[in-house]
């Protein structure tokens, strides 16, 4: 084991984050002005609090392996604006979209609580949030990774090969619900299945892994970026498309009956499901 990484920093994603930068830019304008004393402390008590709080979540939470601090600092050490395609449509890859410290802890747990011994990672980026499940996955436990991006998987497989972990994860590069129809029609079940791709497609995913038992009986559905920088929860006209496709998945997800779901404000948002009786 090893201490956390530090790597640069990226820019505000979560609503968090988000707001401790905000809270930053109006004290540092408030400074300017001829606020009242008062006014100006209580600001730098806010700023204080919200800015404190990730550093020390990071700080109590179990430290990241050494083969997930190598893969992290390879991931922010790359050009990701040289890489965009993914064959059909056009997206933009950023260090951001890894899952990072707390919440790859958080997943991890989660296998250990679930004793999941198959896990369906939907979007996988460079592998973060696998190698974090597949770490504590069993020596005979299986991981499947989804990854539309060719170059995206190969960056990955070539950090999963660093690890004595690696080998318990495939990937298969193809967009999602293609592979998706292929494990269903192969009668395929997961324990715990992690969803992070392309947010317009949450619900499909969603109706998918219900519809065609790729969910196990006991299983557990994670998803991530369900506050999405709080848009989830702004009003409409502050929502990017996806801002908008995860408010709707929210909506979807609360209103099945065959479901039930609690989402924690872990990072940008993770909601967990199970099915009901």
């Amino acid at each position: 084991m090893t201490s956390v990484v530090q790597l640069p920093t990226p820019r505000p994603i979560t609503p968090h984050s988000i707001l401790v930068a905000q809270l930053q830019q109006t004290l540092k304008l408030a400074q300017q002005q001829n606020i009242p004393a008062e006014i100006l402390d209580a600001l730098r008590q806010s700023v204080q609090l919200a800015a404190g709080l990730d550093p020390y979540l990071d700080e109590c939470t179990t430290p990241e392996s050494s083969a997930l601090a190598a893969l992290a600092k390879k991931t922010s050490q790359e050009d990701w604006s040289k890489r965009f395609s993914d064959g059909e449509t056009v997206r933009q890859l950023e260090q951001e979209m890894l899952s990072g410290h707390l919440e790859g802890q958080t997943l991890k747990m989660l296998v250990h609580l679930t004793k999941a011994k198959r896990i369906l990672e939907v979007g996988m980026f460079t592998g973060y949030s696998a190698l974090a499940m597949a770490e504590a996955l069993a020596s005979d436990g299986q991981l499947i990774a989804c990854e539309v991006d060719a170059y995206v998987a190969q960056f990955a497989q070539a950090c999963f090969d660093e690890s004595p972990d690696g080998k318990k994860i495939i990937v298969e590069v193809a967009p999602a619900l293609e592979t998706l129809r292929k494990l269903a029609a192969r009668k395929e079940s997961f324990d715990l299945i992690f969803i992070d791709a392309d947010k317009k497609e949450y619900v499909d995913y969603f109706q998918m892994i219900l519809d065609q038992d790729l969910l196990a009986p006991d299983g557990l559905i994670c998803v991530d970026n369900t506050l999405l920088q709080g848009q989830a929860y702004l009003p409409p006209e502050q929502r990017t498309a996806n801002g908008e496709a995860i408010a709707y998945f929210n909506s979807v997800v609360a209103a099945d009956v065959r479901v039930e779901q609690v989402l924690l404000p872990i990072r940008d948002g993770v909601t967990l499901i199970r099915k009901v009786a």
